[in-house]
């Protein structure tokens, strides 16, 4: 009988030795997972991109330059869309091809580069679209806004920039900043005569859209 006592001991024992042997494993296993987790979680911190947030932009045009300031805080996706086309030099070239006085100038569209797709000027785009991000921040006078089609989500590379205080297209079209100088300039093109379609009789041209440090602004 001891004999049996001994080897149900002696099992026991053995499987007290596995059961703590695959808790140490366990519990370790969980430490490294959580290391992993946390390796990762720091990745993706590093991996979102940073906003600069005294970027503006240089809209130079064939009547003067204007320069407007970013909201990265309310629309991050939609600034960091603008200010990769200007960087490419996406814009160089457009013109403003529709002007409303006390409402809007709307520029941006790619086929404005070509007096030959004159017919087609409103539908260009950058090959995608982007999605809205409809804020807090008001249509008023100097305010940039990315035009649309009637998707919310069918903005690419068109915006305009308020002549008037549209609040009536507030939370339906993404505001993203705002001019902080030439609004003289503004006022010069969104005053220009126009034809039927609000098309300019002379052309607002566009030669470039810089991001520049804001600190360079006199």
């Amino acid at each position: 009988m001891a004999e049996n006592v001994l080897d149900i001991v002696t099992v026991d024992m053995k499987h007290l030795l596995i059961t703590l042997a695959f808790a140490v494993s366990l519990t370790l296993s969980q430490v490294a997972g959580a290391a992993d987790e946390a390796k990762k979680d720091e990745k993706k911190t590093e991996s979102k991109p940073t906003v600069i947030a005294n970027e503006v932009a240089v809209i130079k045009t064939s009547v003067g330059e204007m320069v407007v300031e970013f909201w990265p805080d309310v629309a991050p996706k939609t600034v960091e869309n603008f200010k990769t086309l200007a960087k490419k030099g996406f814009y160089d070239g457009t013109c403003f091809h529709r002007v409303i006085k006390d409402f809007m100038i709307q520029g941006g569209d790619p086929l404005t580069k070509d007096e030959k797709n004159s017919a087609r000027w409103g539908t260009g785009d950058p090959g995608y679209k982007i999605n809205a991000e409809f804020n807090e921040r008001s249509h008023v006078r100097g305010v940039l806004s990315m035009a649309r089609s009637a998707s919310p989500d069918s903005a690419g590379s068109q915006f305009f920039i308020c002549h008037g205080n549209p609040s009536f297209l507030d939370k339906q079209y993404t505001t993203f900043g705002k001019l902080i100088k030439g609004d003289e300039t503004l006022e010069k093109i969104a005053t220009t005569p126009t034809a039927p379609g609000d098309r300019p009789l002379t052309r607002m041209n566009v030669e470039s859209v810089k991001i520049v440090d804001r600190a360079t602004i006199k």
